[in-house]
């Protein structure tokens, strides 16, 4: 076969953005092409969040997510020096507002201190030092976290690698993939390309790319979507920094927090409920396509089971003003609901097994460089979950070393 590419990523989103920096950096010369559906880059999860370089307090140690957010909060620290990107060093609060969060609190100071972040325990005293406005019986403070401008990071790897002379394609959309021995042929909007590998980084559709390859995941793309209020520029003073609470175990979202961006906006959120489409950004978005592929997935109706509990109470805070912002004052006492504008919503690509299990961990299938018999010509990023854009460069580096891998086994 002859190839327009050596290896085609799918997905203009910050992974996909870093794996194509990455292999630049590591083959100049190799021709490279990005695939992204949408005009322009970033424009899903990678553009709408609240722009946390996370420290990697809350990982289990020696998972990806672990080693990852350590090392790439750093890097990004870095990056966005080097590079002229917004970012400020913030450091951040978790705070326990009720005594039965004392124990999680201090659980987290140990996983923290094994993770080898930097965190101070605090009193109410020194809670007010750093947040004069929020409310709590004890605190961690992070010094390592931070905030950038995430959408200007991806921009700015998609600049890097075109100017290594990766070939960018916004506005042209995946439609078909055809694995052959000799190679890999894709049908897109804008016609037929071949490459000797495929990458698939796309998000919130990777479970789909992946089927199109004609490789079983094993998971599916369960939408969650986070609605977010920001407090109106004139209570903004109400916030230093960051502050969160403590996380629920049993739930994998970090409940509501108050972040303030490298721009002066305060981020205040987010609920997670479930979106009604991949890209369902708010209730009245809805593609029977997604919704029927969620419903058909006992996956979805496990989680359902097993948090339903947890889940009425992000719906209530959802679709009442008065209730989120309940939520906030146990952090922000002095918040009313005025103080709160609705501000863009983000969607998290969950991936799920079939027994309702949501993947906490970084997940990569198709070629495994240490197993010969894994599939070949295809990598694929199955579940990128926060820190993944913390954490884009070294995940980039990965992604990239699997995809060399497999173009120097022939596919």
């Amino acid at each position: 076969m002859r190839y327009d590419f050596d290896v085609l990523v799918v997905g203009g989103g910050i992974v996909g953005l870093s794996t194509a920096y990455a292999l630049t950096r590591a083959r100049p010369g190799l021709r490279l092409g990005v695939l992204e559906k949408e005009d322009g880059f970033a424009t899903h999860q990678s553009g709408r969040n609240s722009g946390v370089i996370h420290s990697g307090v809350y990982y289990r140690p020696g998972s990806l997510k672990a080693g990852y957010a350590v090392g790439g909060a750093a890097e990004m620290v870095e990056f966005c020096r080097e590079q002229g990107v917004p970012y400020e060093v913030t450091g951040k609060l978790i705070v326990a507002t009720e005594r039965a969060e004392l124990p999680r609190l201090h659980a987290l100071a140990a996983r923290g201190r094994e993770n080898g972040i930097p965190v101070t325990e605090l009193g109410p005293a020194r809670i007010a030092e750093h947040e004069p406005e929020v409310a709590g019986l004890a605190a961690l403070h992070v010094a390592t976290t931070g905030v950038c401008d995430f959408p200007a990071v991806a921009r700015r790897y998609a600049r890097l690698a075109g100017e290594a002379g990766a070939a960018l394609l916004p506005g042209t959309e995946l439609r078909a993939v055809a694995r052959r021995a000799d190679g890999v042929t894709v049908q897109t909007s804008a016609g037929e390309l071949r490459c000797a590998v495929l990458v698939n980084c796309a998000g919130l559709h990777s479970d789909r790319v992946a089927r199109l390859a004609g490789d079983d995941p094993g998971v599916r793309i369960v939408p969650f979507r986070g609605e977010y209020y920001e407090l109106a520029p004139g209570r903004r003073a109400l916030v230093r920094g960051l502050v969160y609470p403590v996380p629920d175990p049993a739930f994998p979202f970090l409940g509501v927090h108050l972040t303030r961006g490298v721009h002066g906006d305060v981020h205040v959120g987010p609920n997670a409920v479930p979106a009604l489409a991949r890209e369902g950004y708010d209730w009245r978005t809805v593609r029977p396509r997604d919704l029927a592929g969620t419903l058909a997935f006992p996956g979805a109706w496990r989680i359902a089971r097993r948090h339903w509990r947890y889940e009425a109470g992000e719906l209530h805070r959802s679709l009442s003003k008065r209730a989120f912002t309940t939520a906030v004052r146990r952090l922000l006492p002095a918040v009313t609901e005025a103080d709160l504008v609705p501000a863009a919503a983000g969607v998290r690509a969950q991936a799920v097994a079939r027994d309702g299990s949501l993947l906490d961990d970084f997940a990569f299938a198709g070629f495994d460089p240490g197993d010969p018999r894994s599939v070949r010509r295809l990598v694929h990023v199955l579940n990128a979950p926060s820190p993944a854009a913390t954490a884009s460069l070294p995940i980039g580096r990965e992604v990239a070393r699997r995809a060399l891998a497999a173009l120097a086994a022939g596919g």
